[in-house]
């Protein structure tokens, strides 16, 4: 996943996910915002498939380019669209020393880290299962705040969820059978740029939230921070291409421009329009989409555990993401009774003070 949900004023990295992602609440509006003349739940599938189909631009990717290459390629593409966006928007970047060095903690945990990390995973694992484990990302997300967020402590149902979660990742890695046929040291990649992803989260929320720029600010700055750190990295660890092969060079270009940067887009408006709690909704469809597109668009093999194991992760990252409906609190009988009471008292007390 390019880009999970967002926290308030948190730039994106995804799924979520989180995390993960909901845009600043606006200030007061003094006039009546445009209705976007694209439906939310068209925008929604759209967003949907994007980033469900990153995880097969990253396996086409990998074919021609070595990891870093397709990442740095994935983050200038995607850094580039949201520097027009934010052109077109005339939006300023951030000033402070200060915000700057979070953005550039949160550029490493976000994206710089979990975007290679998959792509090397990618070399030794089907996109299919990259794909379910980033579904995982949510799970790591509840386990870190229980130590990080004092604010965010678990109910009963959302332990549960944790343990559900890490129960369908048992069930996908086919624990039963001592993971054979599995490799580990991709599959452990896979996991730990999911669980970057949580951290990076937990940091922006600790960190960058009330900074007063906003969330496309936030995020551009975060992926033009990710894109230098790509770039003092990549030329150490691999040499320049020789040549640009077509078809991997159109996925990296896909994979930063839309699921990097349109992605991005698409969710600031889907969170503004219809709320946080719908605009992470897409992180359960991510694994649905990679799943379907890399059994029928690269024929991966697919045994049941996969799927059923990538339903139970679903269901467990729902779960730690619920909260308890909020009620509002009504007087008690009681007191309605002693309100009534004193009433009826104040109303006879005259008539008693005439019979004595």
């Amino acid at each position: 996943m390019s880009a999970p949900c967002q926290q308030p004023t948190t730039p994106a990295a995804a799924p979520v996910p989180s995390p993960a992602a909901a845009v600043p609440s606006p200030t007061t509006p003094t006039a009546t915002p445009r209705r976007p003349a694209v439906d939310w739940r068209i925008r929604f599938a759209v967003l949907s498939l994007i980033w469900g189909f990153s995880f097969l631009l990253i396996k086409v990717g990998t074919q021609g380019f070595a990891p870093f290459q397709v990442t740095l390629g994935r983050l200038l593409a995607g850094t580039a669209v949201l520097a027009v966006a934010m052109a077109m928007r005339r939006e300023r970047l951030p000033r402070s020393a200060r915000t700057w060095g979070h953005i550039t903690v949160a550029a490493f945990f976000l994206n710089a880290l979990p975007f290679s990390l998959f792509s090397y995973a990618e070399l030794t694992i089907p996109s299919t299962l990259a794909g379910i484990c980033n579904a995982t990302s949510p799970l790591w997300g509840m386990a870190l705040s229980v130590v990080a967020l004092s604010e965010d402590r678990p109910t009963r149902r959302r332990v549960a969820g944790l343990g559900v979660g890490f129960l369908g990742v048992l069930t996908v890695l086919g624990a039963w059978q001592g993971f054979s046929g599995l490799d580990l040291p991709g599959t452990g990649m896979a996991l730990l740029a999911s669980f970057s992803y949580a951290v990076g989260w937990i940091y922006v929320r600790r960190t960058l939230a009330g900074t007063g720029s906003s969330t496309l600010t936030l995020t551009g700055s975060q992926l033009f921070v990710g894109t230098l750190q790509l770039a003092v990295v990549t030329p150490a660890f691999t040499s320049a291409p020789d040549t640009f092969p077509l078809l991997p060079t159109l996925s990296v270009l896909a994979l930063g421009a839309l699921g990097t940067g349109l992605a991005v887009l698409l969710q600031y408006g889907l969170v503004q329009e219809v709320g946080p709690t719908t605009g992470q909704m897409v992180t359960y469809f991510i694994p649905v989409i990679a799943t379907a597109a890399g059994v029928a668009l690269l024929g991966e093999q697919l045994t049941w555990n996969t799927p059923v194991g990538a339903v139970i992760v679903l269901a467990g990252a729902a779960l730690t993401q619920s909260r308890p409906p909020t009620t509002t609190a009504r007087p008690g009988p009681r007191i309605r009774s002693r309100t009534l009471i004193r009433s009826r008292t104040a109303e006879t007390r005259p008539e008693r003070l005439s019979r004595t």
